[in-house]
């Protein structure tokens, strides 16, 4: 039997390893140094740059797979005479959390203490920041480095470890000397180390194998060959390591090994032929028909090899090809695969052999990997056999449909899916192009595929399929405005959620998630706003993952726009910058897009921001680019109108108040919206009988979402008895907030003004004024005319609005009375950023304690506080305290 050492994988030495914290065994392969093969060829060159590693803090191997990286590295390190903790990074490392408790582990394998007390992360999906300072800080404090290997760094899928794994590098100062094993430049700030001449770099060129290299390759391979020979496969193979051991390989058991390397150099069909010959057909007729079966497979096990095998004793049979190095690499637990090249070659061998049977053993292993749970690995297989109606009933009887509509784009099901041809049939498949249509741009096409699969759908089947149904309903009545079809789809998916086994529900948090946005969605189109908030509230109460995150950041932004419309401007623009700041990656299109910054949109325009307000609508993209969602399109109807009369263009306001998206039902407080930016154009130009009646026919004229604009309107059409009774109700409601209050205050107070009682007016004005300064509320006053604007400069008034409404300061007359003080510069708005780090700068934390507290660098928390220095006109820390409180932002 030939052993073959091809790749850049080898087999690995045992080690003893127990129980992660993250409730799963450590794989053990994972931390073994490789062992080198006995024709292995110890470079001196690579090695003696490999010696670098040992003074520099960061070095990389970067070469193409069976560049020979792994086995450079690992040899260099089994000469080291010292210990190296050595990790095998795996694609399956999705979150950040696994990766680090990997990592811990591999150092304390090799004697390197933890940090006391810490055992690693307990969440597989994220690492607290605090755990990565202690680790830095116990390396730093070592008076010997210790030496980490990352092997295969590529895999790493943890979109945050790099950042994270380049922060430790960096605080662990002389602590730490890291080694990564990599097909791919790492993304870490490589500039810095260049420049520094803090990095080691051993790349695809130098990995290559020189022609003296490759003659001595060969000749440990038992070849002496012509040095023109030699020179004319290493160009033809570019000194690729993997490809000289094959060709030497094949070439030994030629009796003219001369010859054969010439006739490899006119195509490489010859490294097939071998393994074929050579490998495959020096194996009995069932084990060759389990390699041809299994090359189907990823990897497998006994059981999923036996279930294509049709035959017993594989368990034995794997065990006995992976110790003959016949291409089977044992991945530990049970687990193999076949090299690559190898199963790739089996595959083309397989087609040839048994015409028509691939389709069969993928469906096999599919119906194999379902029963046991893997339902990922189901559906690709799945999918490869070509059977839709299988693998879309798979993915809906996981309750895995809201990963079609909550998924990113690359998600491996979303792509899958895409594929799906037009034959399949069934409820299942026709839930599945339900889901794709509705989570796209053609919403009359998810509509007629989702009547189609309620055709098929009856109290005989699952009650996962029709809880999948129930779903889409809900998307469906939230996209065409249709509050009634969303309550029938949500008391219909309680009824069947007691049907469906606990566990397959926790399993998708997202489904529940994605139906109680889409229940909440429709609750605020109908205005239903307590009843909306209820469900919302519930999406933030869900597990968070990667399929949950699109509902999360839907339900943030819709609590935003409740807040908003009742009048809870600060709360809004705390939710709406929360939904902003969880910005979905590839949610562009799905329900709900940009509701946030339309939010943040309409706050810009009622704290007279209308260059903030502009530069938020022009991020959000126009109606048609997504999904046509009623609630959405009617955000950007209400801040766009808004900006318009704030600039004082009342009929472009009117136009663009319009309706964006047909719906079923229509909304009241959109449909208001609409109206008082037609009245206000009619207002405009002189009509103020035709303003009042765009008013009358109105639903619910107390609701706090409109009542205080209705008030204003009605006023401004001369009906201010009607409007001030409004008004005063407005102002004893619980619910309403600053943003409608102040609306509905000024209203009383010009009123009261009109009426010649000053002093009413005053008081009114003044109570006003101490609840719009928190939020900043400065449109409203703009907008209550010249009478009220006289009032607010008058002395009794001007304290309350000195820095935050007028500007200058200045007493009536322009000039400062007797003994005042220089006026203080108005408070430019803070970010969210900025309000954390001035909150803890009241609180006396150090700037250190500050970016341990937020999880940021001590620079980035010093350029925080320059920003907030300047925007609050101070230069030291206790004035910018004493400023802020005074200006409410405390």
């Amino acid at each position: 039997m030939i052993s073959v050492a091809v790749e850049d994988e080898f087999p690995r030495r045992p080690v003893a390893v127990p129980a992660g914290p993250l409730a799963e065994p450590f794989l053990r392969t994972r931390f073994a140094v490789p062992a080198r093969p006995p024709t292995f060829l110890r470079r001196p060159r690579l090695a003696d740059h490999l010696d670098q590693a040992l003074d520099r803090p960061l070095t990389i191997v970067d070469g193409a797979a069976g560049a020979g990286k792994t086995l450079l590295v690992a040899d260099w390190a089994a000469g080291l005479g010292q210990p190296v903790a050595w990790l095998t990074v795996e694609a399956a490392d999705q979150g950040s959390g696994r990766f680090w408790a990997y990592v811990l582990h591999a150092l304390h394998e090799t004697g390197t203490p933890l940090p006391a007390g810490v055992s690693g992360p307990g969440d597989a999906a994220r690492v607290d920041h605090r755990l990565l300072t202690r680790i830095a800080d116990t390396l730093n404090r070592r008076e010997r480095p210790a030496i980490l290997v990352l092997d295969d760094f590529d895999r790493l899928a943890a979109p945050d470890a790099a950042e994270q794994l380049e922060f430790v590098l960096h605080h662990a100062g002389d602590g730490l000397r890291l080694v990564l094993v990599t097909r791919s430049e790492p993304l870490l700030p490589l500039h810095r180390y260049r420049s520094a001449g803090a990095v080691t770099e051993i790349r695809n060129a130098e990995l290559a194998f020189t022609t003296e290299e490759a003659a001595e390759l060969l000749a440990r391979h038992g070849l002496r060959l012509p040095t023109e020979s030699v020179r004319g496969l290493v160009e033809r193979t570019g000194g690729w390591a993997a490809g000289l051991r094959l060709c030497a390989l094949a070439a030994q058991q030629s009796a003219d090994p001369e010859t054969y390397l010439k006739e490899f150099e006119a195509g490489h069909s010859m490294i097939a032929e071998f393994l074929l010959a050579e490998v495959l057909k020096a194996q009995p007729a069932e084990t060759q028909d389990l390699l041809l079966r299994v090359s189907v497979l990823d990897c497998f096990c006994p059981g999923l090899a036996e279930a294509l095998a049709d035959c017993g004793g594989v368990e034995a049979r794997l065990a006995e090809l992976h110790g003959q190095n016949a291409f089977v690499e044992d991945l530990g637990h049970s687990w193999y695969r076949l090299h690559p090249l190898f199963a790739e070659i089996l595959r083309v061998h397989l087609r040839a052999r048994s015409p028509g049977l691939e389709p069969e053993l993928h469906l096999r292993a599919a119906r194999w990997l379902r029963d046991s749970g893997a339902i990922p690995e189901a559906l690709a297989h799945g999918a490869a056999a070509g059977d839709w109606e299988f693998t879309a009933g798979a993915l809906v009887d996981d309750l895995a449909l809201g990963r079609l509509i909550a998924g990113p784009p690359a998600d491996d099901v979303t792509e899958l899916f895409s594929r799906m041809d037009s034959a399949a049939t069934g409820a299942a498949a026709d839930l599945v192009r339900a889901a794709r249509e509705l989570s796209g741009p053609d919403l009359g096409l998810g509509l007629a595929h989702l009547g189609h699969a309620e055709e098929n759908l009856s109290d005989g089947t699952s009650a996962a399929r029709r809880l999948s149904g129930a779903l889409l309903e809900a998307l469906a009545a939230r996209l065409t405005g249709a509050p009634g079809r969303a309550e029938q789809a949500m008391s219909a998916a309680l009824r069947l959620r007691r049907e469906v086994p606990a566990q397959l529900l926790a399993k998708h948090p997202e489904l529940t998630a994605l139906l109680l946005c889409h229940v909440g969605s429709a609750r605020v189109w109908a205005g239903r706003f307590d009843d909306a908030r209820a469900v919302l509230t519930e999406v933030l109460a869900t597990p968070c993952d990667t399929a949950s995150a699109l509902p999360r950041e839907d339900a943030l932004a819709h609590l935003a726009l409740i807040d908003y419309l009742d009048g809870w401007i600060g709360r809004a623009e705390s939710q709406a910058l929360a939904a902003a700041a969880a910005r979905y990656p590839g949610g562009e299109h799905a329900p709900g897009a940009g509701l946030a910054q339309l939010v943040l949109a309409a706050v810009a325009v009622d704290r007279d921001e209308p260059e903030r307000a502009r530069t938020l609508l022009d991020e959000v993209a126009g109606p048609g680019s997504g999904l046509p969602d009623p609630v959405t399109e009617a955000a950007r109807a209400l801040a766009t109108a808004r900006l318009l009369l704030a600039l004082g263009d009342s009929r472009a306001a009117a136009t663009a108040a319009g309706p964006a998206v047909p719906a079923l039902t229509p909304s009241p407080w959109a449909e208001a919206h609409t109206a008082l930016a037609a009245s206000a154009a009619h207002l405009a130009e002189g009509r103020p009988e035709t303003a009042g009646r765009a008013l009358d026919d109105l639903p619910c004229q107390d609701e706090p979402g409109y009542a205080a604009e209705l008030a204003w309107a009605r006023f401004a059409a001369g009906r201010q008895e009607e409007a001030v009774a409004a008004a005063e109700r407005l102002c004893t409601t619980d619910r309403a907030g600053p943003g409608v209050t102040v609306r509905a205050t000024l209203v009383r107070a010009r009123a009261a003004a009109e009426a010649g009682d000053t002093g009413a007016a005053g008081k009114l004005l003044a109570r006003a004024l101490l609840d719009a300064r928190r939020d900043r509320l400065r449109r409203p006053f703009l907008d209550a005319g010249p009478r009220i604007r006289r009032l607010l400069e008058a002395p009794p008034l001007h304290g309350l609005t000195a820095g935050w409404l007028l500007g200058d300061g200045c007493a009536p007359g322009g000039g400062r009375g007797a003994g005042e003080e220089p006026p203080v510069p108005v408070v430019e708005e803070l970010s969210a950023r900025e309000r954390e780090v001035l909150t803890r700068l009241a609180q006396l934390m150090s700037t250190q304690e500050i970016a341990a507290d937020l999880y940021v660098s001590v620079n980035t928390v010093k350029t925080h506080l320059k920003s907030v220095y300047r925007k609050l006109g101070v230069g030291r820390r206790g004035d910018a305290v004493r400023r802020a409180r005074d200006r409410g932002l405390l």
